[in-house]
């Protein structure tokens, strides 16, 4: 941001606002330069930093694995392949320990998304101000931007939109093998023969629509709340970062107390950022577990 007195309101907003690329109302494609612009663009705009930051640490991921596996030896493991190994056995664990059926999708599944999402939660550990500032450096040096103008959020999980698509991706994944186990008909009467049930037809018949409108909605409350959880407990993690960062400019004794209670919110969220992947992760497991087994 620029030299210029930057209110609190103003900071903590420029800090939560993504660097949106999207069709102006005029017609024309670019940057939004506002929240409101942002909003302008509507439903098809994309985030950028999302985006980029989401696919440069699924990369990451990649490539160390790889590198893994490329130089696994035998004989005495290195320091990578030692924690390779430690994670895919603890994958393996959490599979074998959670699903119940045969699918050979499932563990490299549970695998990509604890990672991948252990390294955008991890971002957050990134100090609030460093990679915004060299955005806005480069941006007003590269290209002439207005300072106030140049967004950059770095951890991914803390947009909705990152975390609602790996949860819709989860979802699509449990209807497709929920129908391809299941078959339409015993998928179908899952969701309308249960939790009420009576032998006598017609009131059997009576309770499908309720049955059916009890189900629907455990059903559809899987993905929104494997999103919700994740990006809700990120984003509140992320504000504060940002709250104890306006302390540095409150004053010496502040800006000291500030930078211990830093360190010891970095410290726990170590755990919150750790066990937010697990719980993604293992709730994949039980969700497609569900999916290949009859009620």
């Amino acid at each position: 941001m620029s030299s210029e007195t930057v209110t609190s309101a103003g900071y903590i907003k420029h800090h939560l606002q993504n660097l949106t690329f999207g069709q102006h109302p005029d017609g024309t494609w670019g940057l939004a330069h506002s929240a409101e612009q942002a909003k302008e663009m509507g439903f098809w705009a994309i985030h950028v930093d999302t985006m980029g930051y989401s696919v440069v640490l699924g990369l990451l991921f990649l490539w160390l694995f790889r590198k893994a596996a490329k130089n696994a030896t035998a004989g005495v493991p290195g320091g990578l392949q030692n924690f390779v190994e430690w994670i895919v056995e603890f994958i393996d664990t959490s599979v074998r320990g959670s699903f119940s059926g045969r699918n050979d999708l499932v563990a490299p599944l549970a695998l990509t998304i604890f990672i991948w999402i252990f390294l955008m939660n991890l971002m957050d550990l990134v100090p609030v101000d460093w990679i915004p500032q060299v955005a806005t450096w480069v941006g007003v040096h590269a290209f002439g931007a207005d300072p106030h103008h140049v967004y950059m959020k770095v951890v991914p999980t803390t947009d909705p939109n990152a975390t609602f698509g790996m949860a819709f991706a989860v979802f699509f994944l449990v209807l497709y093998y929920s129908f391809k186990v299941k078959g339409i008909g015993g998928f179908m009467g899952e969701l309308t023969l249960q939790p009420f049930q009576s032998k006598n037809a017609i009131i059997q018949t009576v309770f499908i629509p309720v049955n059916f409108i009890l189900e629907f909605v455990s059903l559809i409350a899987k993905p929104i709340s494997l999103a919700l959880r994740l990006f809700g407990n990120m984003y509140a993690g992320e504000m504060i970062f940002i709250l104890i960062a306006l302390m540095f400019n409150a004053g010496l004794a502040l800006g000291v107390f500030g930078g211990f209670l830093q360190l010891g919110w970095a410290i726990f969220h170590i755990l919150i950022i750790t066990l937010q992947a697990f719980i993604f992760m293992t709730l994949t497991i039980v969700y497609l577990d569900m999916a290949h087994h009859a009620h």
